[in-house]
């Protein structure tokens, strides 16, 4: 598996401080003595200055003799680890009471005083029966118990021995300081340790490496090849079929995937609803259950005989009636559009529009919104069929009757309805409300708008459904589509084509108005006579 550069570079910069804390204060620091020489200087008159003051009265311990060539050695003993270290703790045997030993080679002591301790009950460890001493050129510590970061400091007073041929010494050999601690890190042995001012090389080499970190990730993010597919993109081609009315939620739908995922690639073939399930079908005996690159789109739910067709609620298609602008009318109730469907009505002038002949256009019989038309809006009547190829004259003008005509798409019929004198038609409503040259008729004083559809009021929707042969894949192109289309960024776009996502609807899981609602098209189609209408004469 190829882990991304992103992710290795992210790990080493959280592992490897990790790592190098638990190093530093769980192993390296777990138990350490330290020292340090914080200073080791002579104290001879150089320049014969009469300042020297009490200098020059620094004698030998037992005072026999005044210091030739004296020096000064500041030492500085410290618990430099993380645990505590007790008087049990040296690695001196058990009844020594030294536990550390400072030589100064070349050197005799004259005399030690302690002049720092981190706390005043180090004190006590000081006592006549510590163990501190000196004896010629070494000194002795005692046993000091120190918690976590104590210390204390001793001052010593030497003299150099005498230089062959005479004269003064002008430098010494450094202090050599053992001691040890049981368990401590490595041999357990006394380190000497440096001064915590500054910035120490483990800290900068950190804040290197992490600053090398950052660079990287930030050379490999500009160098990143923006077209790599996110996780749940899928190749292939996969054949969207169907519905007209829902052909442009599709466009723009996948067009928007193709941007995420290039690697995906898609065939738009829109007809009717019902020729599009008819090819899933066929297309699926051949490819298989699950394994079919065809979703068949649907307004409304598919006819019988498609056993391996499953349904998915996609949305909620809100359809209108549309007039040519001639016709004079912006709502009819729901009885007027069925006796206009019926030839009952033939001149607008009957329903309050201006005079002019009534021509009906439709779609064919697969399609869905003419299903949904007649299931929704005349109550379960079909239209008895074309009477007429250019929706103006009729086929048999020796038969009197309203001109009827059928248009293969929805684009197709509204630009008939448009160039057509009296024309009325039905589309869905994103299509019709993008059209300045038809008119949206209400239907019994409601506009196609969800609220209205939600409670009832208005009849003319359908639920959009996408079908598939089983159910796809997964990590399929199919699946990873579906998905997308359902999800927030195809959702936005459902909207801004005047359709509803099922997610916005009180009855999310059917896909369609509240259970009250759906019995309202069952009430309009169990209706008695329809309202009288006019005789035509105006």
């Amino acid at each position: 598996m190829d882990v991304p550069w992103e992710i290795t570079l992210a790990v080493l910069g959280l592992v490897v401080p990790v790592i190098a804390a638990l190093y530093e204060f769980a192993f390296n620091g777990r138990k350490r003595l330290g020292y340090r020489v914080q200073m080791d200087t002579t104290a001879t008159d150089l320049v014969h200055s009469q300042y020297t003051g009490a200098l020059q009265q620094l004698r030998l311990g037992d005072g026999s003799r005044p210091l030739v060539n004296p020096s000064f050695v500041l030492l500085r003993v410290e618990n430099n680890g993380v645990t505590d270290i007790d008087t049990s703790d040296y690695a001196r045997p058990d009844h020594d009471r030294v536990g550390i030993t400072a030589e100064f080679p070349g050197r005799t002591v004259a005399g030690i005083v302690v002049t720092e301790v981190s706390a005043d009950f180090l004190m006590d460890s000081f006592g006549a029966d510590s163990g501190l001493g000196y004896t010629d050129g070494v000194i002795s510590l005692p046993r000091v118990p120190m918690n976590r970061g104590a210390h204390y400091k001793v001052l010593a007073a030497l003299e150099a021995a005498e230089v062959t041929g005479g004269g003064r010494q002008e430098g010494f050999e450094a202090p050599r300081i053992h001691g040890g601690i049981k368990g401590g890190v490595g041999s357990g042995a006394i380190q000497e340790t440096r001064s915590r001012t500054g910035t120490g090389r483990a800290t900068v080499a950190m804040v290197l490496f992490l600053t090398a970190v950052i660079i990287s990730q930030l050379v490999v993010s500009l160098n990143k090849d923006d077209s790599a597919a996110p996780l749940d993109c899928a190749r292939g081609t996969v054949t969207l079929l169907g519905s007209t009315a829902f052909e442009p939620v599709l466009r723009d739908a996948y067009r928007a995937y193709q941007k995420t995922c290039p690697d995906a690639h898609f065939v738009l073939r829109s007809d009717t609803s019902a020729v599009g399930v008819n090819e899933l079908d066929k297309q699926g005996a051949k490819k298989g259950v699950g394994r079919t690159p065809v979703i068949a789109f649907s307004d409304g739910p598919k006819a019988n005989g498609h056993p391996r067709a499953v349904p998915r609620p996609v949305a909620l298609l809100l359809f209108t009636v549309v007039a040519n602008k001639n016709a004079g009318v912006s709502d009819l109730t729901q009885a007027q559009i069925r006796q206009l469907y019926a030839g009952k009505i033939t001149d607008w002038s009957q329903v309050g529009g201006k005079p002019g002949k009534v021509r009906l256009v439709s779609r064919d019989s697969g399609s869905g919104s003419r299903r949904a038309f007649e299931q929704r809006v005349l109550g379960g009547a079909q239209d008895p069929g074309e009477n007429s190829d250019d929706c103006r004259t009729l086929t048999n003008p020796d038969m009197p009757q309203v001109v009827r005509c059928r248009r293969d798409s929805t684009d197709d019929l509204l630009d008939q309805v448009a160039s057509t004198p009296g024309a009325i038609g039905f589309s869905e409503l994103g299509s019709a409300t993008r059209r300045t040259d038809v008119d949206l008729v209400g239907i019994s004083g409601q506009k196609a708008t969800l609220a209205a559809a939600d409670a009832g009021a208005y009849p003319f929707w359908a639920t959009e459904y996408a079908y598939t042969y089983g159910d796809p894949v997964p990590d399929s192109l199919v699946a990873g589509f579906l998905r997308y289309v359902t999800d927030e960024v195809g959702r936005d776009i459902v909207r801004h084509h005047g359709d509803r996502p099922c997610q916005d609807l009180s009855n999310a899981v059917l896909c369609g108005p509240s259970p009250a609602a759906l019995a309202v098209p069952r009430a309009a189609a169990a209706d008695g006579e329809l309202p009288a209408v006019s005789d035509g004469s105006r």
